[in-house]
């Protein structure tokens, strides 16, 4: 079992930065790969990033180059440092802890945090 706890959410202007955490408890941590979803009002669940236990890291086309995910597993702990944010970034952020199949499908994660809200003012 894993609780996941979100922070760092907050309002932004256009072209600022922001870095999200998301704190984990529990021993496994190390065995998971972990990822970023974020879910706009009105849309679906989104991909945004995504960090394997040995550090290989996967991104969605559209924030490649602006954000960068990391992890210390000593700490029990991810982080999203989100620069040059949009508007369209704006949505509820969450930290999920996968245990196996494709880190870029939603389903195939096994725990959630309760999300931390990101507002891009334009």
């Amino acid at each position: 079992q894993v609780q996941l706890v979100e922070s760092g959410g907050g309002l932004v202007q256009a072209g600022g930065s922001l870095r999200l955490s998301c704190a984990a408890s529990g021993r496994a941590f190390v065995t998971y790969a972990m990822g970023w979803f974020r879910q706009a009002p009105g849309k679906g669940r989104e991909f945004v990033a995504a960090i394997r236990s040995a550090g290989i890291t996967y991104y969605a086309n559209s924030v490649k180059g602006r954000f960068t995910i990391s992890r210390d597993n000593n700490k029990n702990a991810m982080y999203l440092q989100m620069n040059s944010l949009k508007p369209e970034d704006t949505a509820v952020y969450y930290c999920a802890a996968n245990t196996g199949g494709s880190v870029y499908l939603s389903r195939e994660y096994d725990y959630w945090g309760q999300g931390t809200q990101v507002t891009v003012s334009s």
